[in-house]
């Protein structure tokens, strides 16, 4: 009755007043919560589209640079190649159009735009398009830089317009060396467009740009020689370019408060996310930027943010009205809302311990990974160790057949009085023995499980223990095998006992393509070359099928009969732990080679 009364003795039109005030904060509180969540919605999306930018940034890095290192490769190669040493050395018509047909040939495998090759005075003496229309035979590059750069220092790089077909491309060129200097220069000219489609497929806009911000390589071809900022000097960056009367246009990219890349786009403007980096040594002074259009991603954050709170106001308005209406309940309201926050708790309490053991299962996964890995190179190698058996049984035989001769030797001696021939038989038979210990001692070695960690070894001694291993089987097959050490001492920083693991692997491998064949040669290379040490193992059986070369290293591929295609998949996988690589190599005749690369100790 109290409250009844003090609410008649208020005027109405005050409580007007004060209802409308109230209002009025209200929806300025409404306001300021609605712009909150809308400024939170846009940050996390951003956030969120960062992180597809950093993680796509280096997808994208490495599909330029492993074309660019391709089409290097490619052109070193040539530029030891001894037809094109003889071609520079006395050009004639024939022989340019022989090499031509051959880089022609090369430049379809490769995915090149051009192959060619230019004489020390700047004139192309044979190229891919040799009989095309546009031949670059007989062309003047000399003004060129990739081929000025190559000529002085051995190696060349340039993007720019094509003198003949105006197309746009990268220039990698490699000097030929002669016995009197530099004789010429091969170059490869890479348009890169697989690479530039594989950005458009991604659904990004992707560019590289050089030193001077100009545009390059792009999924975006209306943005090609674009500038990222305004030149210092125009001149000298077209003269670099060597793209004539081209137009370079700033690129229509601006940043926002947000860190975001925006462009126009019909009456309007789209935004991006941005990221950005080196491509790396095989492209120096360039840069990758990955832009992923934000305008979608931020739209629908912002409406779930603007979703999540108008939800989170109207169950607040709700309460609030059912708190007003049904003030007698508020202590029934009160306890279960209490409940509410305890079950909260309890779920969060589960979830974070479910987390947890997420975590520890996670971390026991791996575990198992890891030594699932290593059972699986221990397996392997006591695979290998059943397979050459037999071998090593015949190798223990003989000297056992030599301590039953030496023994009844000393009985006989040692009866006739004759002690100095009985200790001269006697130390035959313990040098036997040691030949024994050396036998078994290696295949323990080689049975036992490997040390994780990696230490300076002698290339040639785990090549010896190998070959120490299969020698019973390397006579009975009848293969001859040869071996060329390289100059001083091969020290490589590995386990030895994964290493010769690798080398076993090879070995085995050449052996069973061998089989059967009367004139079977296996030959063991070492070269080492800076910091790396090469070693090739090459035979003259039937080699690798095009079709099976190119998922090799996949598990389970193999070409043997009773094989299961994980011998040379653990070899590689050692080969990377050890910071190497195994490889199939240039097979250059019939046979295959197999190249394993390893860095050398410190």
């Amino acid at each position: 009755m109290t409250l009844i009364a003090a609410r008649s003795a208020v005027p109405p039109q005050q409580r007007r007043l004060t209802l409308a005030a109230l209002l009025a904060v209200a929806l300025v509180v409404v306001a300021g919560i609605l712009v909150s969540a809308e400024r939170y919605g846009r940050r996390v999306a951003v956030g969120a589209l960062d992180a597809r930018a950093a993680a796509a940034l280096p997808l994208a890095n490495a599909a330029l640079a492993g074309e660019i290192s391709k089409q290097q490769l490619l052109a070193a190669v040539l530029a030891e190649d001894s037809d094109v040493r003889a071609l520079l050395a006395t050009p004639d018509a024939a022989s340019a159009r022989t090499i031509g047909a051959k880089l022609k040939a090369l430049a379809a495998d490769a995915g090149s735009s051009v192959l060619y090759v230019i004489g020390r005075d700047g004139v192309t003496v044979a190229a891919s398009n040799f009989d095309a229309p546009d031949s670059f035979v007989g062309s003047d590059y000399a003004f060129r830089s990739y081929f000025s750069h190559a000529m002085a220092t051995g190696r060349g790089f340039q993007y720019g317009l094509g003198t003949v077909s105006r197309r746009p491309g990268l220039y990698l060129s490699h000097r030929v060396d002669g016995p009197d200097g530099p004789a010429g220069v091969v170059v490869v000219k890479a348009e890169l467009g697989r690479v530039e489609a594989n950005w458009h497929d991604s659904g990004y806009t992707v560019f590289a740009s050089d030193g001077a911000g100009v545009v390059l390589a792009t999924s975006r071809p209306d943005w090609r020689f674009a500038t990222l900022a305004p030149l210092p000097d125009e001149d000298a960056t077209r003269a670099a370019l060597q793209i004539g009367d081209l137009p370079l246009r700033p690129l229509p990219l601006r940043s926002d408060s947000d860190g975001l890349m925006t462009a126009p786009a019909g009456g309007g403007t789209v935004s991006f996310a941005p990221a950005s980096g080196p491509v790396g040594e095989v492209a120096p002074g360039w840069r990758l930027t990955v832009l992923i259009p934000a305008d979608a991603a931020i739209a629908a954050s912002v409406r779930l943010a603007l979703f999540v709170t108008i939800a989170a106001l109207l169950l607040a308005a709700g309460i609030g009205v059912a708190i007003e209406r049904r003030r007698r309940s508020v202590r029934r309201r009160q306890l279960a809302l209490s409940q509410m926050n305890a079950e909260l708790e309890r779920r969060v309490a589960e979830r974070t311990a479910a987390l947890a053991a997420e975590m520890e299962g996670r971390e026991a996964a791996e575990g198992r990974v890891r030594r699932l890995r290593d059972e699986l190179a221990q397996a392997n190698r006591l695979s290998i160790l059943g397979q050459i058996a037999a071998g090593v049984a015949h190798e223990v035989n003989q000297p056992l057949a030599a301590i039953r001769t030496y023994a009844d030797n000393a009985a006989r001696l040692l009866d006739a009085g004759k002690g100095e021939s009985v200790r001269d038989n006697l130390g035959a038979i313990a040098r036997v023995t040691e030949r024994i210990g050396e036998i078994t001692g290696s295949l323990r070695s080689f049975a036992r499980r490997a040390a994780g960690s990696a230490g300076p070894v002698a290339l040639d001694d785990a090549i010896d223990g190998a070959l120490s291993l299969l020698a019973g089987r390397i006579r009975d097959s009848g293969v001859v095998m040869t071996r060329t050490r390289g100059e001083g001492a091969a020290v490589v920083s590995a386990s030895r006992i994964r290493l010769e693991q690798i080398i076993v692997n090879l070995l085995q491998n050449a052996l069973d393509a061998l089989k059967g064949r009367s004139d079977g040669r296996i030959a063991i290379a070492v070269e080492r070359a800076g910091d790396t040490v090469s070693l090739r193992v090459a035979d003259n059986g039937s080699g690798i099928a095009p079709e099976v070369a190119d998922t090799l290293f996949m598990p389970f591929i193999t070409t043997k009969e009773a094989g299961l295609g994980l011998g040379l998949v653990i070899s590689a996988e050692i080969a990377r732990e050890l910071g190497g690589t195994l490889r199939l190599g240039d097979q250059g005749g019939p046979g295959a080679v197999f190249v394993l690369e390893l860095p050398c100790a410190p």
